[in-house]
C-alpha cells in the first residue's frame, strides 16, 4: 500500500476564502522558557484543505462531529477535467464527463467518493489566479444531481470550492449538502490518485458543532 497526501500545509500563507481572515498561531509556551512548546491557533473552519459538513449550508444539518467515521474512509473514484479547465477556467464538471468515466472504469457505486481533478492546485502559490478573482472550475448542477442519484457519499476537488467561482449562489452546495454528502475542498495532487481502486481517508478532527474544519486527506493506493 502507498499513502498519498492530498493536503495543503496549514499556516499563515494558507489559502482561504476572501474575507475569512488568515491563520494565526500565537506561542503561549516555549521549550527555553517553559520546558514545552505550544501555541494558540485562530483559523476559519473552511481554510486550506478542508471538510464541509452538511450543516455548512443546511439548517439542522449534520455537523462534523455527527458524521460517522465509516463515512470518512471510503473507496474513491477520480474524474479528470483538467484539459477542459485549461481551455475554460469557468468549466463545470458535466454529466458527459461522469458518463465517460463510468464507461472506462465502471459505474459509480453507492458509498464511493469522487475526486474532481481540475489541475487548479498548480496555481496554489499564485494568489491572484487561485483566489482573488474567484474564477476557477467546479462541479455543474446536473453532474451534482447525478452524483446524488448514484449514492455518492462525498465529493473532493482541488479548488477553493465544489462550486465554480462564478457560481456565487453556490447551487451545487445546495444540492449535495442537503442530500447528506460531504465535501473536501482545496485538495492538492489528485493526479497521483488512480481513476479507480484507491481508498480515501478524510482525517477531519472531531470538533463539536463545526460546519467544517481543515483536514488531512489521504489516498491509500493498492
Amino acid at each position: 500500500m502507498r499513502v498519498v497526501d492530498l493536503s495543503q500545509p496549514l499556516g499563515p500563507e494558507t489559502a482561504g476564502w476572501p474575507g475569512d481572515g488568515p491563520f494565526v498561531a500565537t506561542p503561549d509556551a516555549t521549550v527555553d522558557v517553559d520546558g514545552s512548546y505550544s501555541r494558540r491557533v485562530d483559523l476559519h473552519e473552511h481554510m486550506g484543505t478542508h471538510f464541509d459538513a452538511p450543516a455548512h449550508f443546511v439548517r439542522d444539518g449534520l455537523t462534523v462531529d455527527a458524521i460517522a467515521a465509516d463515512r470518512l474512509v471510503v473507496p474513491v473514484r477520480v474524474v479528470d477535467i483538467s484539459a477542459q479547465a485549461d481551455a475554460d477556467r469557468d468549466y463545470a464538471l458535466a454529466v458527459v464527463d461522469l458518463e465517460e468515466m463510468e464507461a472506462m472504469d465502471g459505474m459509480l457505486e453507492p458509498g464511493q467518493a469522487v475526486l474532481v481533478r481540475t489541475g487548479w492546485d498548480r496555481f496554489l502559490n499564485d494568489r491572484a489566479r487561485y483566489i482573488d478573482d474567484l474564477r476557477f472550475p467546479g462541479v455543474g448542477v446536473e453532474a451534482a444531481e447525478l452524483l446524488v442519484r448514484r449514492g455518492v457519499i462525498g465529493i473532493g476537488i482541488d479548488t477553493l470550492s465544489i462550486d465554480r467561482g462564478v457560481a456565487t449562489e453556490f447551487p451545487v452546495h445546495l444540492i449535495t449538502l442537503p442530500a447528506g454528502l460531504w465535501h473536501v475542498e482545496g485538495l492538492v495532487g489528485i493526479d497521483r490518485v488512480p481513476s479507480v481502486g484507491a481508498t480515501l481517508v478524510v482525517g477531519v478532527p472531531l470538533v463539536k458543532d463545526a460546519s467544517g474544519f481543515p483536514a488531512r486527506v489521504l489516498a491509500l493506493l493498492p
